[in-house]
């Protein structure tokens, strides 16, 4: 049985030709990639703001050293409200120069997130045409065929040198629909994350200055009295 279907996959590989064994290959390194991103998000555990959003608490009850020690720094938004957080606390840099470095910081981690997501897009891209391309590439040859056939042209020759052809077109859609599907959703979580940071490090930030409003309001109202 197992022969069997080995030797039905080799036929099948075989009939679709060299765009038939490029799509498999395109095939395989979309699963690879796919499953590399979903390990990488699975162990950074980069959507999480459970961990993010008790630092937060303890940052507006005015407890830095609590909003630290919530903080787990192996995911990326824990990691990036704890250097803005420490940045605030030590007084160091001005507000302007710890925005661009959070900035920064957050640029590459997104970065380090959207890699490879690039190939997944360009395999989505080229599987459709290249399965096109090999239906074309196998018209050409039926019809070749067929007009070396002259009078005796064999309708059953024909058809077949025709589902042949459209072989590639359906083993490059079958390629692109997922792997189109599948980078969306990796895109889209990536876009979370991105939202996610942008509003946990604006919530460290408002939370300073508006304590430090609050503190300058009280100095002048006791200097007024």
């Amino acid at each position: 049985m197992e022969n069997t279907v080995q030797q039905k996959i080799v036929d099948f590989l075989q009939v679709g030709g060299p765009v038939v064994w490029i799509l498999m290959v395109f095939s395989v390194v979309a699963l690879t990639i796919v499953l590399l991103k979903l390990w990488q998000f699975s162990s950074l555990r980069a959507e999480s703001l459970k961990t993010t959003e008790l630092a937060l608490d303890e940052w507006r009850h005015d407890n830095g050293e609590g909003a630290l020690e919530k903080l787990d720094e192996k995911r990326p938004i824990d990691a990036l409200v704890g250097y803005t957080m420490r940045a605030l606390l030590s007084a160091n840099l001005s507000v302007d120069l710890i925005r661009e470095e959070v900035e920064r910081r957050a640029m590459k981690q997104l970065n380090q997130l959207r890699s490879y997501l690039r190939p997944l897009e360009i395999i989505a891209t080229l599987s459709p045409l290249l399965g096109l391309l090999g239906t074309v590439l196998g018209m050409i040859t039926a019809f070749q065929q067929m007009e070396g056939a002259g009078n005796q042209v064999d309708p059953s020759v024909l058809s077949g040198g025709i589902w042949q052809a459209l072989l590639t077109t359906a083993v490059g859609l079958a390629v692109a629909i997922p792997v189109v599907t599948l980078h969306s959703w990796l895109e889209r979580k990536v876009e979370r994350i991105a939202h996610n940071m942008n509003d946990a490090v604006t919530q460290v930030f408002t939370s300073k200055e508006a304590k430090h409003l609050v503190e300058k309001a009280t100095k002048e109202m006791l200097h007024a009295a």
